[in-house]
């Protein structure tokens, strides 16, 4: 049987660009959760400056299948679904009935074209604690560099990937850039799906998403820069371009009907159990925040940002979260999200209110809240600001969580491979930072965490190897860092 990397197709979903019986691609991001999700989109002419990927104005067919050998010549379960023009012929599949914890091959076929072979994992039996690898990414801007850090983390072979935001960017080619983006900054329907079409294109994006099902939500550049509830980063409204945003957001990505946009709402945080070992929960700091206190950016002096009327997930995704907590039984409680939750103080004394620091009460209740349920071990995982960070989370001068940050995939460029920074000095919970550019490892475990900060050298050379820069264990009921 070939590795993981090995298989062009993912886990438990898969996005196929078919064309014709010359024409097939395909790339497969997975979400993991009963019932498991399948997906693709046909796409022949992916850069098609109308977003519709080349297809013609009608419904396709498309028939899949999912089986329990490579070979298929035992299928577990089949059927067809219709591709539609509105939906731009994507397709999400939700397949039922199928054995927990354990791997199946899947494959889709329109138009006299059959995708390559996929393997997927369902999550385990709900008191499973079976360990799980995991990958945490983010900030993938495409002109900047090459996407390498996705094919090694591809050669990582993890069984789960997490996309924390800014899959894409919106905006156009700057100057001097290492590769181009086609089209003007994204601001409609059609600039969004071209936009995610070629971000698909890439063969290292196209490596790590047919290695393992992906668990995703968004940041900001999925719609615009520091963008909060309807306001855009300019302060004007964002009514259209968030609903156009959003839909080609679930046309592209492995969700379920339960994610179908409507206008410029869309339900994408979620809680997914992976047996007793983890349940990650899945937030989203974008849609439902309080505007960003005193104008945005860095702020010396903000009372607003202590204003307790202000959340930044929202009074009901807030809520949700802290009744999740309350009622998890899991060894890990994992906060998948964007924004930086640590208090990081500038050694100017400035914050930045487009992070928790902006958010103040709202962070303080979502830590409250889980040391008040009796959570076992509390993870936040982060992405957004382009570095590496490992930061323990205090709360009344007592470590009760640990921060996990994931460096970019390509924002910011090479990096210096710096690991000291001022902020290290005046907040010493924060206890590693680097300029590289890759991704964490996450290996969860019934005894422990194990944290592996993974960086390459440069994304401006494509196929730089990859490194560990630094590892971290957090052992059960042990929350911090301890050099691994």
């Amino acid at each position: 049987m070939p590795s993981r990397s090995s298989i062009s197709a993912s886990r438990s979903a898969c996005e196929a660009s078919v064309a014709s019986s010359i024409d097939v691609r395909s790339t497969c991001p997975a979400e993991v959760r009963a019932p498991s999700a399948l997906w693709t989109r046909l796409a022949p002419d992916p850069l098609a400056p109308d977003g519709l990927g080349g297809m013609p104005g009608r419904t396709v067919a498309v028939d899949w299948e999912v089986a329990e050998d490579e070979r298929f010549d035992r299928v577990a379960a089949r059927g067809t679904v219709d591709a539609v023009p509105e939906a731009a012929h994507s397709v999400h599949v939700e397949v039922a009935a199928l054995a927990p914890g354990r791997e199946y091959f899947y494959r889709f076929r329109a138009a006299g074209a059959l995708s390559p072979v996929g393997r997927t994992r369902t999550a385990p039996e709900p008191g499973s604690l079976g360990a799980l690898t995991t990958c945490v990414a983010s900030c993938a801007n495409y002109p900047v560099g090459w996407f390498t850090a996705y094919r090694r983390l591809a050669e990582d072979e993890p069984e789960l990937v997490l996309h924390l935001g800014d899959y894409l960017y919106e905006y156009s080619t700057p100057a001097g850039s290492v590769r181009a983006v086609v089209g003007p900054e994204t601001t409609e329907l059609a600039g969004y799906r071209q936009r995610h079409a070629q971000y698909r294109t890439d063969p290292d994006l196209q490596a790590a998403h047919a290695v393992a099902p992906w668990l995703v939500v968004w940041d900001d550049h999925e719609v615009d820069n520091n963008w909060a509830g309807e306001t855009a980063e300019d302060g004007s409204r964002l009514l259209a371009r968030r609903a156009a945003a959003f839909q080609a957001y679930y046309e592209h990505m492995p969700l379920r009907r339960s994610s179908v946009p409507r206008g410029i709402d869309m339900q994408l945080y979620r809680r997914v159990p992976w047996g007793a070992l983890a349940t990650f929960h899945m937030m989203d700091t974008r849609q439902y925040r309080s505007d960003q206190a005193c104008g945005d950016r860095m702020r010396v002096d903000c009372g607003e940002r202590f204003d307790p009327a202000r959340s930044l997930p929202g009074a009901a995704q807030e809520a949700w979260l802290l009744d999740g907590l309350r009622t998890s039984r899991a060894r890990w409680d994992v906060l998948g999200q964007q924004v930086f939750f640590a208090e990081r103080r500038g050694r100017d004394g400035a914050y930045a209110m487009d992070a928790w620091d902006g958010y103040a009460p709202s962070r303080d209740r979502v830590t409250r809240g889980w040391v008040e349920a009796g959570v076992r071990n509390a993870v936040v995982l982060t992405g957004d600001v382009h570095t590496h960070w490992a930061n323990e989370l205090p709360l009344d001068d007592t470590v009760v969580g640990t921060e996990l940050v994931a460096g970019s995939v390509t924002s910011e460029g090479d990096g210096d491979g710096a690991t000291d920074h001022p902020d290290l000095h005046v907040n010493p919970h924060l206890r590693f930072r680097s300029n590289r550019r890759g991704y964490v490892r996450v290996r969860y475990s019934a005894d422990r965490v194990t944290a592996d900060f993974r960086v390459l050298d440069a994304v401006t050379r494509p196929g730089e190897p990859v490194r560990t820069a630094a590892s971290f264990v957090i052992p059960d009921r042990e929350p911090g860092l301890n050099p691994a």
